[in-house]
């Protein structure tokens, strides 16, 4: 059944057989179904894992997911579980740990690299600041990458927020950013890889 899924149409987003896999153990098992108490689900997981890709990579409304994904109320009910319960952290550490280590890296990473990016959101998006220097009123993303460019931390804050103040919560350790995070952190010295004033952050 692992290998099966109930919706019909083949999209572009859909996990192949080799990339489900190796996320096939990570994903939660159903709450009900075969030997439990309550309905059947609907959606087997790599269905249920497909929609979710799906909207997310389409970045269409949950109300405009295909009707053959099933419902769209259930599509999101796990994914808003999953969020909250650390089930997409847990697969993406998982994967990206693998990946390290097929490139014979050690899976904590020794140094990263940090840098924002501020993006326009609508009202209804949550809390929202203004950037001056980009002219962005909206959302910032503080991102911090290993150097094979996988994500290590993320943090999203409202535009208005200097970027040496969203260091703070991120990771720690060596750390190449750019020249806007620089200042309560201290200078470990050294010069890094991103933009013209670049520095190394511990």
């Amino acid at each position: 059944m692992g290998r099966m899924q109930t919706h019909p149409t083949r999209y572009p987003t859909d996990l192949t057989d080799e990339e489900w896999e190796y996320i096939e153990s990570l994903v939660p098992a159903p709450k009900s179904g075969k030997g439990k108490r309550g309905r059947p689900p609907a959606l087997d997981r790599r269905s249920l894992v497909n929609a979710i890709f799906y909207v997310v990579r389409s970045g269409c409304a949950w109300r405009l997911l295909p009707k053959d994904f099933g419902r769209w109320q259930t599509v999101y009910g796990c994914f808003r579980r999953w969020s909250q319960d650390w089930t997409w952290t847990f697969i993406h550490d998982t994967l990206r740990d693998c990946v390290r280590k097929s490139q014979e890296r050690k899976v904590a990473p020794t140094a990263a690299i940090i840098d924002s990016q501020s993006v326009k959101t609508a009202d209804q998006a949550g809390e929202r600041g203004y950037d001056a220097g980009k002219k962005v009123s909206g959302r910032k993303r503080h991102v911090a990458v290993d150097c094979l460019g996988m994500i290590l931390a993320i943090m999203i804050t409202p535009a208005a927020v200097q970027d040496r103040q969203g260091s703070d919560q991120m990771p720690g350790g060596h750390v190449w950013a750019v020249a806007g995070y620089l200042g309560r952190r201290r200078l470990s010295g050294g010069v890094g890889p991103v933009g013209e004033a670049a520095s190394t952050l511990w």
